[in-house]
């Protein structure tokens, strides 16, 4: 069954490939992409350890990304689709992006922003939670758990 190309689930796939070559790479695989007007003007992936840069998330990516593409710092009319919930810097950095809507795949229930309050995001921006959560999960489990085999 071919998945309707403007939907969440479509876009949310586009952001589990980009997960995947974080996960190639040796990253912690989380992708990101951004959307305006049903069209991808943003891809990104974790590079924190490429970069030896902590503030590499993949969102961080994505925002300069669309911002750059876009010509201004807001993304009011864009939506960030990204395979991991993000952590209090990246929903704060969507916060002063102004990021009109995000969509995340698996919940992260150590870092990730709504154990500390959904408030951290614009009060425009809408959440919308749990796409294509199984594959999200099941690609970051099976990093960690080679991770840790001895």
């Amino acid at each position: 069954m071919a998945l309707n190309i403007f939907s969440d689930e479509y876009f949310m796939t586009e952001a589990l490939k980009e997960a995947r070559q974080a996960y190639d790479m040796d990253e912690v695989p989380v992708g990101a992409v951004i959307v305006c007007q049903n069209q991808i003007i943003a891809r990104a992936h974790n590079l924190t350890e490429r970069l030896n840069d902590v503030t590499a998330h993949a969102e961080m990516q994505a925002i300069t990304a669309a911002a750059s593409h876009l010509g201004g710092k807001y993304l009011i009319d864009c939506t960030l689709y990204v395979t991991l919930e993000p952590c209090v810097m990246c929903a704060g950095a969507s916060q002063w992006a102004q990021t009109g809507k995000i969509v995340m795949g698996a919940m992260d229930k150590k870092r990730g922003f709504t154990r500390y309050s959904k408030g951290i995001l614009h009060p425009k921006t809408q959440l919308t939670t749990g796409v294509k959560e199984g594959e999200c999960k099941a690609l970051l489990v099976d990093f960690f758990q080679k991770k840790r085999k001895p």
